[in-house]
């Protein structure tokens, strides 16, 4: 069989090569027969391997930087939960704050049209 007829396409081979050395376990819906793994990843040559390695790097490179992201996001969420638990603690409210924070992020434009809006439809259901 040939490259193409066991796997598909080169992006599913890339995949099923970096996340395990038995393709039959990463095919889907058992389209590889069982005796065909260990023959395909051998029979693919230095230069596969190579380009799989490759792969297998950036894929690691891209995850970790990923992680690092998610590690320094939480790390700022709980900065920000100490500054609003803070500001609550001085006797601010917390929720007028944070309002004040999403209307400070809108263009000025935006945020007029956004409340005359608001107006025409407290208007509307008599709450003015």
């Amino acid at each position: 069989m040939s490259y193409t007829e066991i796997v598909g396409d080169d992006q599913y081979a890339r995949a099923a090569f970096v996340f395990s050395s038995d393709p039959v376990n990463c095919s889907a819906g058992g389209a590889l027969a069982s005796n065909s793994g260990p023959a395909f990843i051998t029979s693919m040559g230095a230069s596969m391997n190579d380009a799989f390695n490759i792969t297998a790097d950036e894929l690691r490179q891209l995850i970790e930087r990923i992680e690092q992201y998610e590690a320094e996001k939480k790390d700022i969420a709980e900065q920000l939960k100490e500054v609003y638990a803070e500001a609550k603690g001085r006797g601010f409210d917390t929720k007028a704050l944070r309002k004040i924070v999403s209307l400070r992020k809108q263009d000025a434009n935006e945020r007029q049209e956004a409340e005359a809006m608001l107006e025409v439809y407290m208007t509307a259901l008599g709450m003015q």
